[in-house]
């Protein structure tokens, strides 16, 4: 059976909602920048490895 969108963006949202609740565990906050790429992430705009792309670029990493 082929996942649908709904269950795609279902997914993606679970995987940002865990993220997001990790990085508090550990005392760090989400950047509204970082939120908004996660939105783009849910809605299926960008795929994950652009996310981290654009967060490294965002902080200075290589």
């Amino acid at each position: 059976m082929q996942a649908t969108a709904n269950d795609n963006r279902s997914i993606r949202a679970a995987h940002v909602a865990e993220s997001a609740h990790s990085g508090e565990m550990e005392g760090l906050s989400v950047s509204a920048e970082t939120e908004a790429d996660a939105e783009c992430y849910i809605s299926g705009d960008i795929d994950a490895a652009e996310v981290v792309a654009r967060t490294r670029l965002r902080y200075g990493l290589s």
